[in-house]
């Protein structure tokens, strides 16, 4: 029993050590995790402020190109106002304002073209357009930006002249579509693998997305508005003004920063999962090699008490012949034939044992009357047949009376001095029957109810506290059956249960 107490012991010591382990584990890492979170969520705030500085470059080039822009169209309609009052300027009128204005242009393209369509002269082409002879349907679209003005040639026969915005117009829209493109990549492609949505100001087309969010989180409308929803709970979107309108960008944390916030309670359940395996890979080492060393206890006993026991019976033998009129030979018989039985089980115990079909009642009964007639006179032992037919069970008959035995031997202990009733009870269940014993002995402590079955368990001074731990074995492993505490009351008594299979 102080085995089993220190062994409590030890345990409780390697769980508070081991749970401190795991506490001062979690805590350092924990630690550490919330530093790098804190460094990643700094990381991502860095990030939305230069994205908002960009946005905010963005707006402001949007802004001096929509200047830009205004001004050049201003100009253009000037130099085309012009050219129209010069064609259509009279003798007396004064035309050198608008011939000024008209020779001023240095950035304005223009081509002159007859009623066919044919290029008759040109001004401020880039060399890709000066290449053109013709203004045809596939070509016409370079100057249709704005309506052509026509111009008296010869009698009936007119001129056109087509213009367009300025060189210095599409080079700083070209420039600031590549500066927009830019700043979209830069988004949606960022080193943090931050999720990011770029829509419009409807917030229900989508311009651009990228990070760690998936094409399949977006693709439906409500897909799309439940993650711009979960975004915007978190982090406020940044509002961008591009070229065509108003934009709005939605973000939210890395998933690096999101997978660090679990990673403790990941942690944890790694460990605890692990300490687990580990205890219980070390229980079933420990109590195989217990079993082991039981077993081989078992058989070596076995096989020391073979000799003596076959040197006795060829002595009782022998004093037969020299002594026929003795009377004592016959108890002497029996107690050789006892210890030869004894050594029979000890040698099963160590071996795998045979198992036969038997009714299991007669041998029941029969272990019943062996007990009763060794027992005090003051213990009654009573079986209890619930059953109407024979109850065929597939055992060996040495080792199951053997449990029978020492369950009794225990009870009758249990009873001690006191009057006291052993009674088995012996009923069917689903899958075969349920023996149980019961006596009316002190009880058994709830602490103590499972220790009962290890080896070396012991409440006795005498005794190897090996008998219920045999018990377990053979019921178990032997006829994969179950033995259990029913249910103990200290003061009145213990019920054990088999219950074995048909």
């Amino acid at each position: 029993m102080n085995l089993y107490v220190k062994d409590r012991r030890w345990k409780l010591f390697l769980l508070i050590l081991a749970s401190i382990i795991v506490i001062v584990s979690l805590w350092y890492t924990n630690g550490f995790i919330h530093k790098l979170s804190i460094s990643e969520k700094h990381q991502v705030e860095l990030w939305a402020k230069a994205i908002s500085k960009k946005a905010n470059l963005v707006n402001y080039t949007e802004e001096l190109f929509d200047n830009l822009r205004q001004k050049e169209k201003r100009y253009v309609y000037l130099w085309a106002q012009a050219t129209k009052k010069l064609i259509t300027a009279g003798p007396n009128d004064d035309i050198e304002f608008l011939a000024g204005v008209i020779s001023g242009n240095k950035d304005i393209p223009m081509i002159v073209t007859n009623e066919e369509g044919d290029i008759t002269a040109s001004k401020n082409l880039s060399p890709k357009y000066k290449q053109i002879l013709n203004l045809s349907p596939e070509n016409a679209h370079i100057f249709t930006d704005y309506a052509p003005i026509k111009a008296l040639y010869f009698e009936d026969q007119y001129n056109y002249i087509y213009y367009r915005n300025s060189n210095t117009y599409y080079q700083l829209k070209s420039t600031l579509n590549d500066l927009i493109e830019s700043f979209v990549d830069g988004i949606v492609n960022n080193s943090l693998s931050t999720p990011v949505i770029i829509t419009d100001s409807t917030k229900k087309r989508v311009i651009a997305f990228g990070g760690s969010l998936d094409s399949n989180d977006i693709n439906t409308p409500e897909k799309l508005a439940e993650s711009i929803a979960q975004m915007s709970s978190d982090k406020e979107p940044i509002i961008v003004h591009l070229s065509k309108g108003s934009s709005y960008v939605f973000y939210d944390e890395s998933p690096t920063l999101r997978g660090m916030r679990y990673f403790p309670g990941v942690l944890f359940f790694a460990i605890l999962i692990f300490l687990i395996i580990s205890y219980v890979i070390f229980n079933v080492a420990r109590k195989s090699e217990q079993s082991k060393v039981w077993a081989g206890m078992a058989k070596e006993t076995a096989h020391q008490l073979g000799t003596p026991i076959s040197s006795l019976m060829g002595w009782i033998e022998l004093m037969k012949l020299n002594y026929p009129t003795e009377q004592g030979f016959g108890e002497m018989d029996k107690d050789i034939l006892r210890l030869k039985l004894v050594s029979e089980r000890f040698s099963k115990i160590g071996s795998i044992p045979v198992l036969k079909e038997d009714n299991i009642m007669p041998i029941i009964e029969g272990v019943t009357d062996y007990m009763q007639r060794r027992a005090p006179s003051r213990v009654k032992l009573v079986v209890v047949n619930n059953t109407t037919e024979d109850q065929i069970i597939k055992l060996n008959k040495h080792l199951i009376i053997w449990v029978f035995e020492n369950l009794i031997r225990n009870a009758v202990d249990a009873i001690g001095t006191e009057e006291g009733r052993i009674e088995i009870s012996v009923s069917n269940n689903d899958k075969g029957i349920d023996i149980d014993l019961s006596d009316t002995g002190k009880g058994i402590p709830k602490s103590q109810q499972k220790t009962i079955f290890n080896p070396g368990f012991s409440t006795k001074s005498r005794g190897w506290g090996l008998g219920l731990s045999l018990s377990k074995r053979i019921v178990e492993e032997y006829h994969k059956g179950k033995i259990f505490v029913k249910h103990s009351t200290l003061g009145e008594g213990t019920t054990f249960r088999i219950s074995l299979k048909k």
